[in-house]
């Protein structure tokens, strides 16, 4: 009697089992979580895309559109792609679905899997799955820092502390072409030395060849020009106004300046979240940056951005193999999926600084707090503070800051007063008791 076949999962693709599906459930509630603290809107997009949407939206030179894309037509002739990332579909989205005409930032997060035709590993397979959060219609600084200071807050939630951030400006239109003519003459001269690969990418996009693992690649790279020495005086004050965010938060990162990423999209910061260990190399956990050119590329209207995502499958196997528990305070979650009460308020880059400080503190205390941290104007931030029917707007000018006071305006009444900025989350935190 002729044996029966045995069905096995398709190479790179991965069953999730019943022991492992409990640390997915706590991994999704904290970074549910802190998307619902940070006022992220949850948005899901099919899984079946247009193959253009990504050719013109990645990017023709990249490697995930070179080669590892599941593509193939449809019975009707159509063009198709299993999503191999999420932004193209979240901005095809936005647009498609009118979230233009929604007060800016419209701030977007998902969850699911993504699919890759890459040579399986550990933590890495061709099903996988990420988070992704997009903050849309923010050109600021400030909100680069904002989303960097989101990201690790879902680390440490979930007990990840060997981490490293990796930071850099790759420019935007206006510098980045002189950069280009320098690269591609340090590359020229030393073409015998690079992949076959890099030599492709060399003609086609001189910055794919600083995003090459092989070590024959990684030796050249050692002296190539850096892009920073290039940035035009926007770029350059951009990045420069980031790293002094970042400094004052107190978040240590590293200066990498030949980190571009493997994208075309974007421009000026790049970032990627590691594991601390120089040997876990193949294991980016979280990556992303600013793509202030990608919404008016695929048909909207010119909107600046910023994104990142992280891995499921990589952070799981680390909390996995450490033994780690996730931060699971329900109780305190659950206030957070509540409208906020408070509405901060900011004037000019000290203030800035304080808030995204105080962002963490509320959060800490389990007090979820509302913001628009890349607005400058005092109006407009109370117009929206009154919108959201906040209870409370902290107002916070260079004058509160150099005195440390912040001046608290109930905005049923309009009534004002100056307290003092040490004691200030203990006085909320009575103040909102007293409401309920």
């Amino acid at each position: 009697m002729a044996r029966k076949k045995q069905f096995k999962t398709i190479t790179g693709m991965a069953d999730i089992m019943p022991t492992d599906y409990k640390i997915w459930k706590e991994v999704e509630e904290v970074i549910t979580a802190i998307a619902n603290f940070y006022d992220f809107a949850r948005i899901s997009t099919p899984i079946l895309e247009d193959e253009d949407l990504f050719v013109k939206g990645t990017g023709q030179s990249t490697e995930v559109i070179e080669k590892q894309m599941f593509s193939f037509r449809t019975k009707g002739k159509e063009k198709v792609v299993l999503r191999p990332e999420f932004t193209p579909s979240i901005i095809r989205a936005y647009i498609e679905n009118g979230l233009e005409s929604r007060q800016k930032p419209v701030k977007l997060w998902t969850l699911g899997p993504l699919f890759r035709y890459e040579k399986p590993q550990k933590g890495r397979y061709r099903q996988f799955h990420q988070f992704d959060f997009e903050i849309i219609g923010d050109a600021a600084s400030a909100t680069d820092a904002l989303l960097i200071q989101l990201l690790l807050n879902i680390l440490e939630r979930l007990g990840l502390k060997n981490w490293r951030l990796e930071v850099n400006s790759i420019g935007c239109q206006e510098c980045r072409p002189h950069y280009l003519k320098q690269l591609k003459k340090y590359y020229n001269e030393r073409k015998k030395h690079l992949c076959a690969d890099c030599k492709k990418r060399l003609e086609k996009n001189p910055l794919r060849v600083l995003d090459c693992k092989e070590e024959k690649c990684q030796r050249v790279k050692k002296t190539a020009p850096q892009i920073v020495n290039s940035l035009c005086q926007e770029c350059y004050k951009h990045f420069h106004s980031l790293l002094e965010f970042l400094d004052a938060m107190g978040i240590s990162y590293i200066l990498n300046p030949y980190l571009v990423r493997g994208l075309d999209y974007y421009e000026k910061t790049v970032f990627e979240i590691m594991p601390e260990e120089e040997n876990n190399r193949q294991g980016t956990l979280i990556g992303g940056g600013r793509y202030d050119k990608l919404i008016e590329q695929l048909g909207g209207k010119p909107t600046p951005a910023v994104g990142a995502a992280g891995g499921m499958e990589r952070i799981i196997e680390i909390i996995k193999e450490e033994n780690l528990h996730p931060n699971i305070q329900r109780r305190v979650f659950e206030s957070f999926e509540n409208p906020p009460q408070i509405f901060l308020v900011q004037l000019g880059d000290l203030a800035k600084k304080k808030i995204l400080k105080l962002i963490e503190e509320f959060k800490k205390n389990g007090i979820k707090v509302a913001q628009n941290i890349g607005k400058d104007n005092l109006k407009s931030q109370l117009q929206l503070a009154s919108k959201m029917k906040v209870k409370y707007s902290l107002i916070l000018g260079q004058r509160e800051v150099l005195e440390d006071t912040i001046i608290v305006r109930d905005m049923e009444n309009s009534i004002q007063e100056v307290l003092p900025q040490k004691g200030i989350i203990k006085e909320i935190k009575k103040r909102i008791k007293e409401l309920k």
